[in-house]
């Protein structure tokens, strides 16, 4: 039975000359999950919000929705709030009451629903999502997952027919995102519940969808089953980059169809393609001549928000040395923002001690930390942005420099660009300030795969340059690629810091889908260019041994 019926559907932002999207066209049947990708800007929000009527942005709009064979339009208020859920990328944006068995009772409310079926419902729910719990805490105490969580299940309560979600797990860590998407998986097996989800992070839902669209640039380049749209994407030199390391090792060894989607088909595609007498690559040399002069020390630093509260940095330790690139990875509430935050004089702490390039950060004085020393690219890039126009954000940057073009956005009031482009936007200001020191929260979060090649590019080109770099993040493939060293935060302490391959060779889920799957073949690949390399060298070993074995 058809679900969702999008028919020619076209939009245009005021005083924008070109469209968001160009004609779109699509059918979803129920029980349908289908992922949604393509670049940056390429529209997927915007085709998201267009199917919520009370998310649809102002501008100019042509074609038609239809689901279970009505047009969203004719639907009443209450229709549509009950019939398509929403999820958004931020989980506090969502939440709207100060407690958990009232934010999931809130909906239901408002539809004005008998006190005995909000009750069971929500009773239901809360069993479902494994939340009694914390049933009773206040929101404010929920880590970011279990934020999100909520937000799943505040949505479920209403029973829809639809459920969007876009980027879910953007600001969610690995192992609460792999948590999350099993929990939409079920929910659309147990319930036939048809779902269309927004990801930039395609490894994990690529693999529990059956369909998938395309867009670039507005247009739609393939609406289909998962596999077979995988497989035509291949020749897109942008959305491959963008498909699970599976699908991306794969091609690059010249596999042309049937290619593998999940970690255990890409270890199986590994062991037929080659042997491993060849298992590992060796450690890149240190980039750090000499003896290394501390950037960042961290001393036995507490911090916490208020007496009543306890403490998020617990004894932190941590040395960063001058021209390195240091990644901290944890799990939602660790610590990792509120360390970066301190490290920047904007968290005090009340024990410990924190030093810039030798100094303490309360022998600073004015804006001297901020002046050419260290600047900072918040978790929440909004806060940021001051002006009317981008171009008003970034009189001062160098956009000749920065990687991606910017010009398209110039015009434009940053809160009406996406969040990967705002991304791009906050760290070209950021650059601007040509620090010694730079702090990044989260900086890859909402850009597509080759914004996050460019970025890491010029990551590395600034820290060539001299450049210290404190990426606190949720993408391993990220700190795979961009890291002199790993870190992990637990419970506001460092526990393991070590080099990417030491680091995410020795865990189990704060590792990459590259290491998940070759580990036990080879040891120590963690980047999907890891894994091909070591595929060609013993590709050409087997070979050679062939050949020797002939010619006796």
């Amino acid at each position: 039975m058809e679900t969702l019926v999008v028919e020619g559907l076209s939009f245009t932002y005021p005083a924008c000359r070109e469209k968001a999207l160009d004609n779109v066209s699509f059918t979803l049947h129920n029980g349908d999950f289908m992922v949604v990708c393509g670049a940056t800007g390429s529209g997927k929000s915007t085709l998201l919000r267009m199917l919520k009527r009370e998310l649809a942005p102002f501008g100019e709009m042509s074609g038609r929705i239809m689901l279970g064979g009505r047009s969203v339009e004719d639907f009443s208020d209450r229709e549509a709030a009950q019939k398509i859920g929403y999820v958004l990328q931020r989980p506090e944006q969502q939440i709207v009451t100060d407690r958990v068995w009232h934010e999931l009772a809130f909906g239901l409310e408002n539809l004005g629903l008998d006190t005995g079926v909000i009750r069971r419902r929500v009773a239901e729910m809360a069993c479902y999502f494994d939340i009694e719990d914390w049933f009773e805490r206040p929101v404010s105490e929920l880590s970011g997952g279990q934020k999100q969580l909520l937000n799943l299940a505040s949505v479920m309560v209403m029973q829809p027919e639809l459920l969007l979600l876009d980027e879910p797990t953007a600001q969610l860590d690995p192992i609460a995102a792999s948590d999350f998407i099993s929990t939409l998986a079920r929910l659309n097996r147990d319930l036939s519940l048809t779902v269309i989800i927004v990801e930039h992070r395609l490894d994990e839902v690529i693999p529990v969808s059956n369909k998938l669209l395309a867009l670039e640039e507005g247009k739609l380049l393939t609406c289909g089953p998962t596999r077979e749209s995988v497989d035509l994407l291949r020749s897109n030199l942008l959305l491959r980059e963008a498909m699970p390391v599976p699908v991306r090792i794969a091609g690059e060894l010249g596999a042309d169809r049937d290619l593998p989607i999940t970690v255990r088909e890409g270890r199986r595609f590994t062991e037929e393609f080659c042997g491993n007498s060849i298992r590992s690559l060796p450690e890149p040399e240190n980039v750090l001549d000499g003896e290394p002069e501390p950037a960042l020390e961290f001393s036995e630093v507490y911090q916490r928000y208020s007496r009543e509260l306890p403490d998020v940095l617990s004894g932190m330790n941590l040395t960063v040395n001058t021209g390195e690139c240091l990644c901290i990875l944890g799990g939602n509430g660790s610590g990792k923002s509120t360390a970066l935050g301190a490290a920047a004089a904007i968290n005090k702490i009340y024990s410990g001690a924190i030093k810039v390039f030798g100094k303490k950060l309360r022998d600073y004085r004015g804006q001297e930390l901020y002046d050419g020393c260290l600047t900072m690219l918040p978790q929440d890039v909004q806060t940021m942005f001051l002006c009317n126009t981008v171009r008003e954000e970034l009189k001062d940057a160098d956009l000749d420099a920065f990687p991606y073009d910017l010009t398209p956005l110039l015009d434009k009031h940053p809160y009406d660009l996406s969040g990967g482009q705002q991304q791009l936007v906050g760290l070209a200001r950021v650059l601007s300030a040509k620090p010694r020191l730079l702090l990044l929260d989260e900086p890859t979060k909402g850009l597509d795969a080759r914004a996050r090649r460019l970025i890491c590019e010029v990551l590395h080109k600034l820290q060539a340059g001299g450049m210290t770099l404190v990426v606190v993040t949720h993408d391993t493939e990220l700190a795979a690629m961009l890291a002199d060293r790993c870190a992990m935060l637990f419970r506001g302490e460092i526990v393991s810091c070590g080099t990417p391959r030491q680091f995410f060779s020795g865990n189990s889920f704060y590792t990459t889908p590259a290491n998940r799957m070759t580990r036990g073949h080879f040891d120590g690949a963690v980047t999907a260019g890891d894994v091909v390399v070591l595929c060609r060298l013993n590709a050409a070993a087997d070979r050679n041994r062939r050949e020797g074995e002939y010619s006796c």
